[in-house]
């Protein structure tokens, strides 16, 4: 069951956060000079606590925005309880702040990822414009494939670099996003396919576990097996791992390096040339399920501003980072 979330903030602010029209353009614009708020913990939560409504407007401006938002936060009423809005009326993606204007900032040779895994004695470092071209080339050959705004896409990949590419992909071209725990049973994955009805799944060949070597294809075959009935894939992107490469299956299954070539291609280049796809504040990122150990997985739907201004508030952006 996908269940809209809401957060502490918002319940915060039910309560304290005074709903206004008013807007406020200095703290909503020009964020390619504030990348960073320099304040201490002690004056954020002092701020967080007067004046919430410019607190969580200086987050945001820590976003690069396409369009910018109305109002910080509209609150839920008694008539209308899906009412929680973060940044209602702006329009952004999360693609395009962690990579694209990175870039466009003249930072793109500056590394962005670090892959270090001492399961696998691989230690690898990819820079902006590296990554930035990657996720291009998986998020053009989704959009080659039909895929697209609204869409849904499980996500089934052990902690690899490949996983943020394709994280960053869906959320370029507007598809929901649903990352499952590599460590899930044939069943279980079956479960969250059949709730969120993905219309296409971006998986590794293997998982490694220590000195032990997990066969992610054959529970994807399995998952999608147990769900056929009433739910049908069409297309699945399989990045081969060295540890243990995996079978295909004609029609549906697609290697990942392959279609990366592929999107090389200069007739394909009108997949690579798309923008980023601009997407409403409140429109969904990602689908994140709870473990299921008290019942039904429950699916807990992020939206792309709250979770864009949560993610510099936890983190900060610094452009040395």
């Amino acid at each position: 069951m996908l269940a809209r979330a809401i957060s502490r903030q918002s319940r915060f602010a039910l309560g304290r956060f005074r709903e206004t029209q008013r807007q406020l353009p200095a703290l909503a614009a020009g964020a390619s000079q504030r990348r960073f708020l320099k304040i201490s913990r002690d004056e954020a939560y002092k701020l967080s606590m007067e004046d919430p409504e410019k607190f969580w407007a200086m987050q945001a401006a820590l976003i690069d925005w396409f369009k910018p938002y109305d109002r910080v936060l509209t609150v839920a009423s008694e008539t209308d309880a899906d009412g929680w809005k973060w940044y209602a009326g702006g329009k952004t993606n999360m693609c395009y702040n962690a990579l694209d204007r990175h870039v466009a900032q003249g930072r793109g040779d500056q590394t962005a990822y670090i892959f270090d895994s001492p399961v696998t004695n691989t230690l690898q470092r990819y820079s902006y414009k590296e990554t930035l071209s990657h996720v291009q080339e998986i998020a053009g050959y989704l959009r080659s494939k039909g895929v697209g705004k609204g869409d849904r896409v499980v996500i089934f990949f052990p902690n690899i670099y490949e996983a943020a590419v394709a994280m960053l992909a869906c959320a370029r071209i507007g598809a929901v996003h649903s990352v499952v725990f590599g460590g899930f049973a044939a069943p279980e994955l079956a479960v969250r396919i059949q709730d969120c009805k993905p219309k296409a799944i971006l998986a590794a060949s293997c998982g490694v576990d220590g000195s032990k070597v997990i066969d992610y294809k054959i529970l994807l075959d399995t998952a999608l097996d147990l769900v056929r009935d009433t739910h049908q894939v069409d297309l699945c992107m399989i990045h081969q791992r060295a540890q243990q490469p995996c079978g295909l299956q004609a029609g549906r299954d697609v290697d990942w390096e392959e279609a990366r070539r592929w999107m090389r291609q200069e007739a394909q280049q009108k997949w690579l040339q798309q923008p980023c796809e601009a997407m409403d504040a409140t429109d969904p990122l990602y689908v994140l399920y709870t473990s299921g150990t008290t019942g039904a997985p429950k699916g807990i739907v992020r939206e792309t501003g709250g979770y864009g201004k949560r993610l510099c508030f936890v983190c900060g952006v610094a452009d040395e980072d």
